[in-house]
């Protein structure tokens, strides 16, 4: 009776259904090889219909410019978990977009290279709505569960989509869901039943019923240094930014009593981002005062693209602050 009807059929008839219960503990018809009746359907129907608007409300899409991802809110002052690969870095500067359609600045904190898990803070004020993280790691192939993501990309109309499933394996740092996913659902939320924060989206499969998610208990070993934006590890899912490839993009040559004079900005680079200009005066960088060229660049020799510099300038001789964040060589 399992595949006598197909997921999607199964997600309309559950939504169409109606009433409403709490459930606080495992749901029966987890242990159930497939729903029996309809008893069964309106268990699994009470129960998703109970906790998905919390869900929904802490789900965000995630802005990268050239793609979107998706994140969940874990608590009230904004701390949102992702993919490693979907921040693919630390310290950067991202935009959240909320379920309302709201966009917020938010910065990217730690990631775990090796399984794809990444941690967000929001860096306007909240309260935010969040939900609870499994932390006692308490699913078990079989249960029954919903992936909630902004698949393809951010829709207010549309607002986060939800598709139910169950877990099909578990392994040491993944778990298996039958679930639909698609682009855009990456670093969406995987919940159980009862609402639940049981795993983080990280690849999909061959098929879109086979998709991989990184289970909380990966970000609960890692969580203090999530929280302090260290990069752990080495892995497929983010690579850490090499010192020595930070590039700001401006020639100078050395001022008599030292400083530098800039005398060209290259297009399209991080220095004519920050909006340096050829006839400025290099004084300092993030407080060391800068006396020759050689110094500059053996202090940028310890940068990595995304590095941000506080720069002290002299324009029309006018003191000016500017920050730079670094490209790429």
């Amino acid at each position: 009776m399992d595949r006598w009807f197909g997921k999607w059929r199964l997600a309309a008839l559950l939504l169409a259904l109606p009433g409403s219960i709490a459930w606080a503990e495992r749901l029966y018809v987890n242990d159930k090889k497939a729903p029996e009746n309809r008893h069964d359907l309106e268990a699994i129907q009470k129960a998703l219909i109970e906790v998905l608007p919390k869900a929904r409300a802490a789900t965000v899409c995630i802005d990268l410019g050239e793609g979107a991802g998706s994140g969940v809110i874990v608590s009230a002052d904004g701390l949102i978990l992702t993919a490693a690969h979907v921040t693919s870095g630390t310290g950067k500067e991202l935009t959240v977009v909320m379920e309302d359609g709201r966009r917020l600045k938010a910065a990217s904190l730690g990631l775990v290279a090796s399984c794809d898990c990444a941690m967000i803070k929001i860096t306007e004020k909240g309260p935010w709505p969040f939900v609870e993280v499994d932390r006692d790691n308490s699913l078990r192939v079989g249960d029954w569960v919903f992936a909630l993501g902004h698949s393809g990309g951010f829709d207010k109309d549309r607002g986060s989509v939800v598709r139910i499933g169950r877990l099909v394996r578990m392994a040491d740092t993944t778990v298996q869901s039958d679930c639909t996913l698609i682009g855009g659902d990456s670093g969406g939320p995987l919940f159980d039943l009862t609402g639940k924060l049981i795993g983080i989206h990280s690849r999909v499969g061959q098929r879109m019923e086979e998709n991989m998610h990184v289970p909380t208990r990966e970000f609960v070993k890692n969580w203090d240094a999530l929280l302090k934006g260290e990069f752990v590890g080495e892995g497929p899912f983010a690579k850490k930014p090499e010192k020595g490839r930070g590039f700001l993009g401006f020639a100078s040559q050395d001022r008599p009593g030292g400083g530098l004079d800039v005398t060209r900005v290259g297009r399209e680079t991080a220095a004519e981002a920050a909006g340096i200009k050829s006839g400025d005066i290099l004084h300092k960088v993030d407080g060391v005062e800068i006396k020759s060229k050689e110094q500059f660049q053996k202090l940028l020799e310890d940068k990595a693209p995304g590095d941000k510099l506080k720069l002290e300038l002299e324009r029309a001789g006018k003191p000016l602050n500017l920050e730079v964040k670094l490209g790429e060589r």
